[in-house]
């Protein structure tokens, strides 16, 4: 999945006041978000295809531990723009996509692997990737549901992976926008779902760049992972007795 433009959802709700969504609410999530992309696919990779997010791979890049080339899980990797990008730097990536019409674009254009999955029923190796891209996707889990996936993608990292993360930021609403759903997290929010699946916030910032805030829809930011363990026993420490 990679979003274009960006709209507010055309019922939106304050993700705080969600009323649980059921099972048969999710797959209808998924399964109308994914068919969208699947109907609009050519018109979509048109659109998208010569976007510039050198800024976002060189964010994740740089604050990887250790010598390239690495292991890097393009989530929500659309018709592969950015993961033939990843390869042509030498890394050895992965693509996954939930549409399968772009899942198969993805794999014709980069040449590499991709795995077509639900971006609800993940899954994933544990301690796999040195970085995982997540490039206009997680906004498409809802609310509910994000802790859950974000414990997965810090269970795929290796040990003190890293996690990038660009999505289209708004007021803790989410909802229906023209046949996708789209959750829209402010920064606070978005750093206590970070870091309560386990990661610390490397660097953030707002794009396109050189604009004024208002001109910024996206929120990119860049997490470490850490170890859930150490996590605990720190909590535990700062707790009064």
């Amino acid at each position: 999945m990679r979003r274009g433009r960006i709209r507010p959802p055309s019922r939106g709700v304050d993700a705080g006041s969600l009323v649980k969504l059921k099972p048969q609410d999710l797959a209808e999530i998924a399964g109308r978000t994914l068919e969208h992309y699947n109907r609009r696919a050519a018109d979509f990779w048109e659109g998208t295809r010569d976007h510039d997010v050198s800024q976002n791979i060189a964010a994740l890049l740089q604050h990887i531990e250790g010598d390239p080339p690495f292991a890097i899980l393009d989530l929500g990797c659309g018709p592969g723009r950015d993961l033939k990008a990843f390869a042509e730097l030498g890394h050895i990536a992965v693509g996954l996509e939930g549409a399968a019409r772009l899942a198969a674009m993805a794999r014709a254009h980069s040449g590499g692997e991709v795995w077509q999955q639900d971006f609800l029923k993940l899954d994933l190796p544990d301690n796999r990737f040195d970085g995982v891209f997540a490039n206009a996707a997680l906004f498409h889990v809802p609310s509910q549901e994000l802790p859950r996936v974000l414990l997965q993608l810090h269970a795929t990292l290796k040990p003190r992976g890293v996690l990038f993360a660009s999505n289209p930021h708004g007021r803790n609403d989410e909802g229906w926008s023209r046949g996708r759903y789209g959750a829209y997290h402010d920064l606070e929010t978005w750093r206590r779902y970070m870091s309560g699946a386990g990661f610390a916030e490397l660097t953030h910032y707002y794009r396109p760049a050189g604009l004024p805030r208002e001109q910024q829809p996206w929120l990119a930011s860049v997490w470490r992972r850490l170890e859930l363990a150490a996590l605990q026993r720190d909590k535990q420490r700062a707790e009064p007795a």
